[in-house]
């Protein structure tokens, strides 16, 4: 795997610029939990966000009293083509200062959410493609709905052929500068949510990328 990070490192030097989704606008947010985030149909996954809900099983895990916690949340899109034409976009959104979870264009039906699919616009389906495993071992896949003109996403999971359950509400806040927006560095492999873990040949690649890309631009990105 070290080609890899070797070859990504290159590329982010020469382009001065993350070798993945380069183009991408980044906002402070604030995640919400779902009333209903904890139920067995969800997998658990809620209980592992890091913010604030007073639900049963969830609340000694988070801090107390709250059912929001702030994020960071980047909207990109993989090449540079003008507004309107087909790309494949990404989301990115870190909680609190240590959880990265990111997804790309791509469909809720089972056979489809392991591909990258390219929309016209970042209003779309998105998925994290791979698959992680739970503490009970189960193969989970992350997904969102992003609203740009209510400037939110809609967070859900799901088993390799189940529905789509909603856990979470992310609301975009205030843009940040293009200055923040290049330091942002997002690794979803080094950086899942505790007790969910990579488990697919596809986050092995990706991990590499990320890192190197980091490197070549002295770890100021994705």
């Amino acid at each position: 795997m070290e080609i890899l990070f070797h070859a990504a490192s290159v590329v982010a030097r020469l382009r001065g610029a993350r070798v993945m989704h380069p183009r991408g606008r980044s906002f402070k947010g604030t995640l919400v939990m779902l009333p209903r985030a904890t139920t067995r149909s969800g997998h658990g996954v809620a209980e592992r966000l890091p913010a604030g809900t007073s639900r049963r099983g969830v609340s000694e895990r988070l801090p107390a009293g709250t059912g929001r916690r702030g994020v960071t949340v980047r909207l990109s899109k993989a090449t540079p083509t003008p507004r309107g034409w087909p790309d494949v976009f990404g989301l990115a959104i870190r909680l609190g200062d240590r959880f990265d979870l990111l997804v790309t264009s791509s469909s809720p039906r089972p056979l489809l959410r392991h591909l990258f699919l390219p929309a016209r616009g970042p209003a779309t389906f998105y998925s994290s493609l791979a698959a992680y495993r739970d503490r009970r071992d189960r193969r989970v896949y992350l997904g969102a709905r992003v609203d740009p003109g209510a400037r939110s996403a809609t967070l859900a999971v799901a088993s390799r052929f189940g529905r789509w359950v909603p856990v979470a509400r992310v609301l975009f806040g205030r843009r940040l500068s293009r200055r923040v927006d290049r330091r942002l560095a997002f690794n979803p492999v080094r950086h899942a949510l505790p007790g969910l873990t990579p488990a697919s040949w596809i986050h092995r690649l990706r991990d590499p990328v990320y890192r190197g890309s980091q490197h070549g631009r002295s770890g100021r990105g994705r």
